[in-house]
């Protein structure tokens, strides 16, 4: 299964119970480090995130996932907070965070894979970015991986927003 397809089917079967928990499912992201393959879960609430709120989704979605087994191999599961390095998956997060910085990459096989500007919003399905004075219409589906560009100063005052709107 390619990343993608993986992070969209974990999103499916975890996603129920995240949100059963009172929990925000931020992103859902496959990364590989000198450790092995990660599922890292990325969870919000109007609160913040406390380390045992990350444990309990842990405990929750361990066994979701070990039932439906959509990862063939071994892999370590991660569960926190969004942080500074916001992860953007939905369409909707996209609209959100609209006059953000934000980096995005695309799945590959695309002539240009990687853009860097400040997000424009959402058409249909197209993630609209601004980069370099020009705006590029990027399909949502062919985003490998997504995330804002913040200074610890924007960071925080865009987790007082997003606590409050909550």
């Amino acid at each position: 299964m390619i990343p993608s397809e993986l992070r969209k089917r974990v999103r499916e079967l975890i996603e129920p119970s995240v949100r059963r928990l009172g929990f925000d499912l931020v992103a859902v992201e496959w990364v590989g480090d000198t450790r092995g393959p990660i599922l890292r879960v990325s969870i919000d609430h109007p609160q913040g995130i406390r380390a045992k709120d990350c444990a309990e989704v842990t405990h929750y979605i361990s066994p979701v996932l070990d039932e439906a087994d959509p990862i063939e191999s071994a892999y370590t599961l991660e569960v926190s907070s969004p942080g500074i390095d916001r992860p953007v998956e939905r369409l909707s997060d996209f609209e959100r965070f609209r006059g953000k910085r934000a980096r995005i990459r695309l799945e590959e096989g695309h002539p240009r894979r990687r853009f860097s500007g400040v997000l424009s919003g959402v058409d249909g399905d197209e993630v609209l970015v601004e980069v370099d004075g020009a705006v590029h219409r990027i399909r949502h589906e062919t985003i490998d991986r997504a995330h804002l560009v913040l200074d610890i100063d924007e960071y925080a005052k865009l987790a007082e927003v997003l606590h409050d709107d909550e």
